[in-house]
């Protein structure tokens, strides 16, 4: 299966995944998952986001014209444990540098199979739109937060004044709106239908009630579709049965 294809499927189904227990959370508001709950959710499912590495390796491997899997599986097992040593001696650096690194990851897996070119801005969009898996527990829950990071070995006073500084001037509102944004830059090619129908409904709102609203965009809106679209397949099938 092409690898476009599995983080189309991959997205979409974290995305049901986290609207399901979004409900449940509000449904039940003194729900709480348990860090064993939240463990057994990153064992089948984050770290089977890696589950291929292996075939990425080999592949980087045969760029330099290495034949030896071996040098790949011992450089990813060094890479790791050097990770968990240096956070050992400088925690708050290696947590900003994950975060960081994160923060892109997340939003280039979730949006690069929307995407044929790579391009700094490209780049930026991406990092913006991550940050917002690290800006949302910041923002609704900052001091639930800043217990965690204190819990990974995180005691350096400038690290949380840095944070209170980021709090209390509202950068972090700041920095989920710029996450939006991204969003919306990196999905409007594809998915520009759904804007305008959700921009029209915003506007109709104004003048009638929400359900009114959206009746008309789904009706109105579905037949200025309808007719280019009918007429598109009518051009197609009459010249293709022309030319045969």
């Amino acid at each position: 299966m092409n690898i476009k294809k599995i983080n189309l499927n991959h997205s979409f189904i974290f995305f049901l995944f986290c609207n399901i227990f979004s409900l449940i959370l509000f449904k039940f508001s003194n729900f709480i998952l348990s860090p064993l709950f939240c463990l057994f959710l990153i064992l089948i499912i984050g770290v089977s986001h890696g589950s291929l590495d292996h075939v990425k390796g080999g592949k980087l491997l045969k760029i330099f014209k290495i034949e030896n899997i071996s040098l790949f599986y011992l450089s990813y097992i060094l890479l790791a444990v050097m990770v968990v040593t240096l956070w050992i001696f400088i925690p708050s650096i290696l947590l900003i540098i994950f975060l960081l690194v994160a923060s892109y990851h997340f939003g280039k897996e979730d949006t690069q199979f929307l995407h044929n070119y790579n391009s700094h801005f490209i780049g930026i969009l991406y990092f913006l739109k991550g940050s917002l898996v690290i800006l949302a527990p910041l923002y609704f829950h900052f001091d639930e937060t800043i217990a965690i990071f204190k819990l990974l070995l995180i005691d350096n006073e400038n690290f949380y004044s840095s944070l209170s500084f980021i709090e209390n001037n509202r950068l972090i509102d700041l920095g989920i709106i710029l996450s939006s944004i991204s969003s919306i830059i990196l999905f409007i090619k594809k998915f520009i239908t759904a804007i305008i129908c959700l921009v029209g409904i915003y506007l109709l709102n104004f003048k009638y009630d929400f359900d009114n609203s959206i009746i008309k965009v789904i009706f109105i809106g579905l037949a200025s579709l309808t007719f280019p679209h009918i007429l598109l397949e009518y051009l197609l099938d009459k010249n293709e049965k022309q030319r045969t």
